[in-house]
């Protein structure tokens, strides 16, 4: 069961489609980016359609305190202030970009707007966008920012989107997913974003649902979550940790920037970020060995005084090793049983986390 308050989202839902059975409970913030995450058949999408109530579970639903479904109430889709990002994008396309978008805006009364066009067209940079006019005309991750729009422009008080990027190529969704941090900063309502690639979820989510088999195996902190080894997130090849930090230095010479936070300091490739910016950094488990002595020369920039706190088998050959890294920041290392046992790791060990790759988000 959730702790999150009642402020929040409170859902819980039962549902059975032929061989299929949903039965998530869960909790999310009234704010910021939550992920539902998990492998295709887990229940993701079925769950969303479950919150926008174009699937009818048993169950009962409340977002912000208001009950939008119990045993004696179901509001109806239309009835539901709520936006809708599908997969694929669903553009008019006997409107222009401009029509799209106002069709958003015309759902709600004027007095009720609180979203304007000026707004999503900045924060969603589509300027350029409607000044060309026919949808059929732009990329895939163009035409999904266009979506987005509309939906946002509904002045919704939950935003929820299913795999928005997944029928996008990487370009495209290297081009978009600027665009969705920038929400990420912006919006004041919540989000529920579907996916199933670890990246997107590390990059935009602030809490994460993990669905496996129609239920809800965990909910927290994405910091918090992504690092607990008794999740099948620990254990996917792009397992890692999430760690939130500051810029403090630029090094012309080299071209690195340097990340400040409360466990130590990390060297990254330069980034255009100013002194002061609170940037995302992600620390893949494959990425990081640990040394049980301070290294000498070595070429890995980062080393980080840090602590084992668990140590779990996975398959025959390799272990996951869980490490806090100052009071509260997590790390994940992935390394052989062998390298285990000849260092005589265990819980409680002080160790050098060498940090061989950071990847900004």
């Amino acid at each position: 069961m959730s702790t999150v308050n009642e402020h929040g989202i409170r859902a819980e839902f039962k549902l059975q489609l032929d061989s299929f059975a949903l039965d998530a409970d869960f909790g999310a913030p009234t704010v910021g980016v939550t992920a539902l995450f998990g492998p295709s058949g887990s229940g993701k999408t079925t769950l969303l359609r479950c919150i926008a109530g174009l699937e009818r579970a048993t169950g009962s639903l409340r977002v912000n305190g208001e009950t939008w479904q119990d045993g004696a109430k179901f509001l109806p889709v239309h009835r539901r202030p709520l936006g809708y990002v599908f997969q694929e994008t669903s553009l008019f396309p006997h409107l222009s970009v401009r029509a799209n978008l106002e069709y958003g805006l015309k759902r709600v009364a004027p007095a009720e707007r609180r979203v304007s066009l000026e707004q999503v067209t900045e924060w969603l940079g589509l300027e350029r966008l409607i000044a060309r006019g026919d949808p059929a005309k732009l990329s895939g991750g163009e035409r999904q920012r266009i979506a987005i729009g509309r939906a946002l422009l509904t002045s919704p008080r939950i935003l929820l989107m299913d795999e928005p990027l997944s029928a996008l190529d990487t370009r495209s969704k290297q081009d978009i997913l600027p665009y969705l941090e920038r929400l990420h900063r912006e919006l004041n309502i919540p989000v529920l974003y579907v996916s199933h690639a670890l990246d997107e979820v590390a990059r935009l989510a602030d809490h994460l649902v993990l669905l496996e088999h129609g239920r809800v195996i965990a909910s927290g902190a994405v910091q918090e979550t992504l690092a607990r080894l008794d999740l099948p997130t620990a254990h996917l090849d792009d397992a890692g940790v999430v760690i939130e930090a500051a810029v403090s230095e630029h090094d012309e010479k080299y071209h690195l920037t340097r990340l400040d936070f409360p466990g130590g300091q990390l060297w990254v490739g330069r980034t255009d970020q100013p002194f002061g910016s609170r940037v995302r950094a992600r620390l893949l488990a494959r990425d990081v060995s640990i040394a049980t002595q301070q290294p000498q020369g070595t070429s890995i920039n980062n080393v980080l005084n840090a602590r084992i706190v668990e140590i779990r088998d996975e398959g025959p050959d390799k272990v996951v090793v869980r490490m806090t890294v100052g009071d509260e920041d997590m790390l994940l290392s992935r390394i052989t049983r062998r390298s285990r046992d000849h260092l005589a790791l265990a819980a409680g060990m002080a160790v050098y986390a060498q940090v061989k790759t950071v990847a900004l988000m």
